[in-house]
C-alpha cells in the first residue's frame, strides 16, 4: 500500500509502547488513527499526545478477546472515518516460567490475547476490507520469540510463532483481493510489556507475582531496549513495500541463523537415515497448492 494518505489505521493495543507509535508513525504520513485499547486511562493520554501532534485519531474501548468488542470497535471506526484500510493486531502480552510453575488461567490468557485477539482482528476487518474494495494492509506483531524460542518463555514463545504462521497463511488468502499481510517480530523494545499483568481481565485471575531476580533482568532488557517510534517507522516503511516479514533487530540475525541450522542439519540427517531409505516417497512441490481455492 504505497498511498496512505488519507486512509485510516486501527491500532490495538495502540494506547502504549508499539502500538501508539505507529499510530504516530501512520499520522504523521496522514493517515486517520483508531487507537483501540482495554485501558480508558491510557486512551485519553495517547489521544492527547496525537492531537497535540495535529493527527487525526479517535479511542475506542476494546477487548480483544472478545469478539463483540472488536465488531463493536471497528463499528465506531467505520462511523467516525468511513473506512478502515490498515489493520495493525498489536495488543500483546507475556507470561512464561518453569514447566510446572506456569498456570493454566497463564496458558489460557495469553493464547486469548496474543494468538485469539489477532484471529479475531483479522476475521472481522477482512470481509471490512474485501467489501470496500480498495485492498488494505494487516501488520500482527509477532515477536523475534516467533522465530527463536528462549527457554522460560514457552507461553509467549508459542503464541507468537502462532501469529507469524498465520500471517504467513493469511497472507497467501488476501493477497488476490490487493490486501498484503506482515507479521512484525521486533527484539526488545522500550515498551512496558513487562508490566502486561497491570491489565489482566479479570476472568484469568490475578498475575502471578514473578521472581524477583527474573523480573528484574526482563525488565532491564526491555527498559534498555530500541526506542519504540523507530518500530513505528520501519512498520510504515513495510506497509508501503508490502513486506511479509519486518524485523527490527538485524543484529538477531546471527540466532535465527543459528536455529535454521539445526533445521538444515536435520534435513540432511534425514537423506542419511536407514528408516527412511528405499521408501520412494516423493512430497509434493507445491505445498501453497494445498490450501488454495481455485
Amino acid at each position: 500500500m504505497k498511498q496512505v494518505e488519507g486512509r485510516t489505521a486501527f491500532i490495538t493495543g495502540g494506547a502504549s509502547g508499539i502500538g501508539l507509535s505507529m499510530a504516530r508513525s501512520f499520522g504523521r504520513a496522514g493517515m486517520n488513527v483508531v487507537l483501540a485499547d482495554i485501558d480508558p486511562d491510557a486512551l485519553e493520554t495517547a489521544l492527547a499526545d496525537l492531537h497535540q501532534r495535529q493527527i487525526k485519531a479517535i479511542g475506542v474501548e476494546c477487548d480483544v478477546v472478545s469478539r463483540e468488542s472488536m465488531q463493536e470497535a471497528a463499528k465506531k471506526a467505520i462511523a467516525e472515518f468511513g473506512k478502515v484500510h490498515v489493520v495493525c493486531n498489536n495488543a500483546g502480552v507475556g507470561a512464561g516460567g518453569p514447566i510446572e510453575e506456569v498456570r493454566p488461567s497463564d496458558w489460557d490468557w495469553v493464547i486469548d490475547v496474543n494468538l485469539k485477539g489477532v484471529v479475531i482482528g483479522t476475521e472481522v476487518f477482512a470481509p471490512i476490507m474485501r467489501e470496500q474494495g480498495e485492498g488494505g494492509h494487516f501488520v500482527n506483531t509477532a515477536s523475534m520469540a516467533g522465530m527463536v524460542s528462549p527457554p522460560g518463555m514457552e507461553p509467549y514463545n508459542a503464541t507468537k510463532f502462532a501469529v507469524v504462521a498465520m500471517s504467513e497463511g493469511w497472507r497467501g488468502q488476501l493477497e488476490p483481493l490487493d490486501i498484503g499481510v506482515s507479521v512484525l517480530c521486533p527484539g526488545f523494545v522500550k515498551t512496558r510489556i513487562h508490566e502486561s499483568g497491570r491489565a489482566r481481565q479479570s476472568e484469568y485471575g490475578e498475575a502471578v507475582e514473578e521472581n524477583e531476580a527474573v523480573a528484574g533482568a526482563a525488565a532491564e532488557f526491555v527498559l534498555n531496549g530500541l526506542d519504540p517510534d523507530r518500530v513505528g517507522e520501519r512498520v510504515l516503511e513495510a506497509v508501503r513495500g508490502n513486506e511479509l516479514y519486518i524485523f527490527t533487530h538485524p543484529d538477531m540475525r546471527p540466532a535465527v541463523e543459528m536455529r535454521f541450522a539445526g533445521i538444515m542439519e536435520a534435513f540432511d540427517r534425514a537423506e542419511q537415515s536407514d528408516a527412511l531409505k528405499g521408501s520412494g516417497y516423493s512430497s509434493p512441490q507445491d505445498l501453497t497448492a494445498i490450501g488454495r481455492q481455485e
